[in-house]
């Protein structure tokens, strides 16, 4: 958990917002969005197909894969966002799907990564992403793009101290550089969204804004509305910033560790001599938490410990639902089925988690296992005590009280979760709590605030 300062915001250069329309970025964990805001205040987000419908978020992945030449020699090709999910799912040979950049942009250790013999440098992947998502935004908007007002959480994965973040922020305006992008400024998460709840309101509050991302939670606490519009923002509205590096992503992976692991063996034991021993290593269940790992198991060493633990196994079935689940790549047909009962869990007390799909050599795993409220929220209790000791912090630090914060605003697909909702109920009354556009409330803050930026400021 960090906290950060109020501090003056940055400028953008001369000529940003200004021209055909300003624009805001929301490069997430998992899912990033455009958004342009044009002369009139009026703000236009971007669309993405994906398997034939339009989507309102670009997906944070690259798929690189190796396609053979007319003269038989091999060249590597790229794709990005809905595209490389598409790619990936129809690839029979699977290709390397890298996704989560942004979670590695603190680290100092991890500068790249080798695919297909050629060392890339993160900043090099992250600005493929951002120059597809870049183009796809000029094609739909109809003006092309350098400028732009950029997200950033409070706290980055992986970063224990300000120093990390400001490194996290370097590597990031690099990539933004790389990506064709000539002026690029940055601001907190929560804070876009703040920018996109104050277009609503017609009188001035103090609110909470929680921005719970596919990798982080977030949290500001500001004053917002039109007279602080028409007065001018300063430093002293901004009370204090919080996050932790834990969100989305966390809860699923939960999901996975208890939920679905357990049905594919995790806790199988197996006879070896006259003894009686897990029957799967440990670390290629650890591997199913997140779906695009999967395919690192697909070696002929994995195989083999598969076979292995299948012929001595004490629940064999178990064992070959798992082989069937890494032989047919099935790691983000699993994960979709996790994200469903997620949401069922969100609307009902109860719901069983289904996942059917047939693997190769005919083989099916077929998965019904019912699960309630009360054992997600279980599963999670670690997780939100540590963002509820975030917000308490916060509060406490900034030195207000819940009982004058006028509203709480929820952003990001981890802010549907009942548990998580209780936590600011219990503590502002659910009366206070708002929410609207999940999913791109960030983006459309972020264009708002490019567009109010006076030119040469």
């Amino acid at each position: 958990m960090h906290f950060r300062a109020a501090q003056p915001r940055s400028h953008a250069s001369k000529g940003s917002g200004i021209g055909k329309g300003a624009v805001g970025i929301d490069f997430g964990t998992t899912n990033s969005s455009v958004a342009l805001a044009g002369p009139d205040g009026r703000v236009q987000l971007a669309s993405f197909s994906f398997l034939g419908e339009a989507i309102p978020s670009f997906r944070s992945v690259l798929y690189l894969e190796q396609l053979k030449t007319a003269s038989g020699m091999k060249r590597a090709h790229g794709y990005t966002g809905p595209q490389a999910i598409e790619h990936y799912l129809g690839a029979e040979e699977k290709g390397r799907l890298i996704q989560s950049l942004k979670s590695h942009l603190s680290s100092r250790t991890l500068t790249g990564t080798e695919v297909f013999g050629r060392r890339h440098r993160v900043e090099e992947l992250v600005a493929r992403i951002l120059s597809d998502l870049r183009r796809h935004a000029e094609e739909q908007f109809g003006q092309e793009i350098r400028s732009a007002m950029v997200g950033r959480p409070v706290r980055f994965v992986g970063a224990d101290s300000e120093e990390d973040d400001d490194f996290a922020v370097s590597r990031l305006r690099d990539s933004f550089l790389a990506a064709g992008f000539e002026d690029v400024q940055f601001e907190m998460e929560p804070l876009g969204a703040a920018y996109a709840y104050e277009s609503t309101l017609d009188h001035d509050e103090l609110i909470l804004i929680g921005d719970f991302g596919g990798g982080t939670s977030d949290f500001s606490l500001l004053r917002v509305g039109p007279g602080i519009n028409r007065r001018g923002r300063d430093a002293s509205d901004l009370l204090g910033n919080t996050g932790v590096g834990l969100a989305g992503d966390a809860f699923d992976a939960r999901i996975v560790h208890k939920l679905v692991s357990p049905a594919l063996g995790s806790n199988s034991e197996a006879r070896s001599l006259n003894k009686i021993l897990p029957a799967v290593p440990a670390w290629i269940y650890a591997n199913l938490e997140r779906w695009h790992y999967l395919s690192f198991l697909r070696t002929n060493n994995v195989r083999e410990i598969l076979k292995s633990a299948y012929a001595r196994a004490l629940e064999p079935e178990k064992i070959a639902a798992l082989m069937t689940v890494i032989d047919g790549d099935l790691g983000y047909q699993l994960h979709q089925a996790v994200q469903q009962v997620k949401f069922e869990l969100s609307n009902s007390e109860q719901t069983e988690f289904r996942f059917r799909d047939a693997g190769p050599h005919s083989s099916t795993v077929d998965l019904r296992i019912p699960v309630t409220r009360g054992e997600f929220e279980k599963w999670i209790a670690e997780d939100l005590a540590s963002i509820e000791h975030c917000v308490d912090s916060l509060l406490a630090v900034s030195g207000v009280s819940a009982q004058q914060v006028d509203c709480v605003f929820l952003t990001g697909g981890s802010s549907f979760v009942p548990a998580v909702r209780r936590i600011f109920a219990s503590r502002f009354g659910s009366d206070r709590i708002r929410g609207g556009n999940e999913f791109t409330s960030v983006a459309y803050g972020l264009a708002l605030r490019a567009a109010n930026i006076p030119a040469g400021k």
